[in-house]
């Protein structure tokens, strides 16, 4: 593995390290003049920034487009990035779930690229004392999570950040101040293993203390699925249950991780010279224009754009034209 790999792969450690969600790219075949080497990693964040190389021009922005794509649906794709000529391999011809990606710019080159999602591990605080805190934390650990168990007076703001999920089952022993703690620090997640009016009283009793209503709607209490009547430490399995029921439909992401294309102000355009997706911006820039009978045009290299702009008759329709 080359150097930039390592370098790559170091990089990835921090963002997970820090809890951010990306995707890596890895060449997993290529086949000549493609730029990108076989082996090759890069690194793609949510907002799109690269980190390590790829392929050249063509390749890029495809991967970047993808990469967001899986960061979103944390599901991993493998691309096949080849070209438009008659001979090459069409959709039909390859292995099922391969993405097929038209690139006519990079002549007979093509490549293949594996896209995997990067999530960082379920960050676990349980606060309070009691054999159902420490089975939750257990539980928890089974599933690959990191779990921690903590209680008053001991609990700081340093102990949760914005990917912490947090569990307060106080029960009675410093509900309050755990609760407003947890409320204020801004967590992925707050949830009260106490009894429904329980809970309504204490969210009241911290609106009463001055507590934004905003941090307070937040908190879920009762926290866990409901099971019926269930023991001390199945209130365990319910809480577990519930916050796997959250995980798994996405919402202890990252900011960003959920938005689209279009929710961040872009469009799509499609190339007319060799059929590739363009990212387009809310102010209708992107890297290759060229404009046409009043109309721009966008591509996603230097020779898609010359190659129009010297007949662009032979890549329009006769209505557009």
């Amino acid at each position: 593995m080359g150097e930039e790999s390592w370098e790559v792969l170091e990089r990835a450690r921090e963002l997970a390290d820090r809890g951010e969600e990306f995707a890596l790219a890895t060449i997993v075949w290529r086949q000549a003049p493609s730029s990108g080497q076989t082996g090759a990693r890069a690194l793609i964040t949510v907002d799109g920034q690269v980190h390590g190389f790829i392929g050249g021009a063509c390749a890029e922005p495809v991967v970047i487009r993808e990469a967001q794509r899986v960061i979103r649906s944390r599901e991993a794709r493998l691309l096949f990035l080849g070209t438009t000529d008659t001979d090459d391999p069409g959709p039909a011809s390859l292995p099922d779930g391969m993405l097929y990606v038209p690139m006519s710019c990079q002549s007979e080159g093509a490549l293949q690229v594996f896209i995997e999602p990067v999530v960082p591990v379920i960050d676990l605080l349980v606060v309070g004392r009691s054999p159902m805190v420490h089975l939750l934390a257990e539980l928890s650990t089974s599933l690959g999570w990191q779990a921690r168990v903590a209680d008053l007076p001991g609990l700081s703001a340093d102990d949760i950040t914005e990917r912490t999920l947090v569990v307060i089952a106080t029960q009675g022993h410093g509900d309050e101040e755990a609760l407003e703690l947890a409320a204020r620090a801004q967590p992925a997640f707050v949830g009260l293993v106490a009894s429904q009016k329980r809970g309504v009283s204490l969210l009241e009793y911290l609106a009463e203390r001055g507590v934004p209503q905003e941090q307070l709607d937040r908190v879920h209490t009762p926290v866990g699925i409901d099971l019926g009547h269930t023991s001390h430490r199945e209130i365990a399995v319910s809480v577990l249950a519930e916050l796997v029921q959250h995980r798994a439909a996405g919402h202890f992401g990252p900011t960003g991780v959920e938005r689209s294309a279009n929710d961040a102000g872009t469009t799509e355009a499609t190339d007319p010279v060799c059929g590739m997706t363009v990212t387009v911006d809310a102010s209708g820039w992107s890297a290759h224009t060229h404009e046409h009978a009043g109309t721009t045009y966008h591509f996603c290299c230097v020779g898609c754009r010359d190659r129009f702009a010297a007949d662009p008759a032979a890549y329009l329709t006769s209505q557009e034209s």
